[in-house]
């Protein structure tokens, strides 16, 4: 995260200047959690921590609920509803407690993304009526979306299955192909710029004041946050729901609590940058 949380003072220079396929789909192996390997390494995670009981409290929310479950070997092992399916295309196999390994998701980072269709969805992680949630491993170099499925039974979540499914088949396809090209292709990325871009941030100079901007094409290098490439995290709360025109895709800080937002819109037939929030 070099880049992505630059921009408060690039900001105030900016105010100053004013249908599903058979096939199997190739895995990545970090992610699948039958053959991950096990490490004493808890990364953000003390260890002591780790072993503590989960709050009974933490059932309500599943953002609570997953950083506990990625904290703690023994809560999977509690969470997780053996036999578990494992489905890869038309393969289908199981994970029996022995098999499993523990997965810390995007523990072993100091941030993870998030991909919303409006400002209103994004209100749904603080929703306590959410029973299904689908944590998305979004891998680029193999072009698959490895989904851990969890479900609220009896009041407490449970991850109920492991998906391999092919980028081109997940609910944001169309954009995430959009989105590895904008974050890898400098020219792309420039010609995927509205006219204008809005952006929203706090004030470097009062730190109870947010300010506004606007970022032009011809200043976007200045601005531009480095963006991950290689893999993705995202967590579906509830349904899935068929894929907007627009995207507003969420870079959170898991340790400082900073945030980076950028909304694209579908203009015609291509993706754009419209917005920029931290």
């Amino acid at each position: 995260m070099k880049r992505y949380f630059f921009i408060a003072f690039a900001a105030f220079v900016l105010c100053a200047c004013g249908g599903k396929k058979s096939t199997a789909v190739q895995e990545s192996t970090p992610a699948d959690s039958s053959v991950v390997a096990d490490s004493t390494d808890t990364g953000l995670v003390d260890a002591e921590l780790a072993d503590l009981p989960m709050p009974r409290a933490a059932d309500e929310l599943f953002d609570d609920f997953i950083f506990n479950f990625a904290a703690s070997k023994k809560l999977q092992m509690e969470r997780i509803r053996f036999p578990l399916k494992k489905v890869n295309g038309t393969r289908t196999e199981t994970i029996e407690p022995g098999q499993w390994r523990m997965e810390r998701y995007f523990m072993r980072q100091d941030f993870y993304t998030l991909i919303f269709d409006n400002e209103k969805q994004m209100e749904v992680v603080k929703d306590t009526s959410v029973n299904h949630a689908v944590v998305e491993m979004i891998y680029f170099n193999t072009g698959a979306v490895i989904q851990h499925v969890f479900d609220r039974l009896r009041g407490v979540w449970m991850l109920t299955s492991v998906e391999t499914i092919p980028i081109s088949q997940s609910p944001n396809g169309s954009f995430l192909t959009f989105y590895h090209q904008f974050a890898t292709d400098p020219d792309f990325q420039q010609h995927s710029l509205s006219e204008s871009i809005a952006f929203e941030g706090p004030d470097p100079d009062d730190d109870f004041s947010r300010m506004d901007g606007v970022i032009t094409p011809d200043t976007w290098e200045a601005f531009a946050p480095e963006l991950p490439d290689r893999m993705l995290f995202n967590i579906i709360y509830g349904p899935a729901k068929p894929s907007g025109r627009q995207k507003i895709f969420v870079i959170r800080g898991i340790a400082n609590g900073q945030e980076l937002e950028l909304t694209f819109r579908r203009q015609g037939d291509q993706w754009r940058l419209t917005k920029m929030t931290m």
